[in-house]
Formats: structure tokens, C-alpha cells, sequence
């Protein structure tokens, strides 16, 4: 059984970062994905897959899986550099781009 520790990433459809902050412990599939015969569902009879745990550091993540025997690899997330940007800007006076309308 082993598992992946990361922090999951921004949803693309919000500019926000709620959610982001905190750590994932997931397990990987035992079992291969299969399409259900009679309703056509993709599913798998490994009930780890299933387990998702959220920690508030990473640390607790880790000190989880050592006490509990579980290998691990964690995942650190990509620094995110936030541009600072003022919707004046785009009126600014030595502006780089063409301004189009």
C-alpha cells in the first residue's frame, strides 16, 4: 500500500486559493479501473482509492504515514508567482502593448 502526500492545486475556474492550503494524503490503486457490465460505470474494487485524508501541514502528513506503516512519497507544489496587476493599466500612458478596441 502506498500513498502520495501533496497539496492540491487552485481550481482553474476560480482566482481564488481557497482550499489550497492544506495537505492530501491519498492512496494509489491496488486495482486496475474497469467499466461496470450492466451500467457502464467506471470502478474499481480497491476501497483505498476511496480513502482521502486532509492535514493541515505537512509534517502531520508525514508523521501519519510513519505511524501507520504506509510508504510515501510527497509532492511538494510549484511556488505560484502572483503578478500584481491595476485594471488602470490598461489605460496607462507608456503602455507596451497596442491598445485595441
Amino acid at each position: 500500500m502506498r500513498a502520495r502526500i501533496y497539496q492540491p492545486p487552485k481550481n482553474a475556474m476560480q482566482s481564488g486559493t481557497a482550499g489550497t492550503h492544506e495537505w492530501v494524503l491519498d492512496y494509489e490503486l491496488a486495482a486496475r479501473r474497469q467499466a461496470d457490465p450492466l451500467m457502464g460505470w467506471i470502478g474499481s474494487n480497491d476501497t483505498q482509492a476511496q480513502v482521502s485524508l486532509r492535514f493541515a501541514t505537512r509534517e502531520e502528513a508525514v508523521a501519519y504515514a510513519e505511524r501507520n506503516g504506509i510508504a510515501y512519497e510527497v509532492e511538494l507544489p510549484q511556488v505560484r508567482r502572483v503578478r500584481p496587476k491595476a485594471y488602470a493599466d490598461n489605460f496607462r500612458y507608456g503602455r507596451q502593448e497596442n491598445w485595441t478596441h
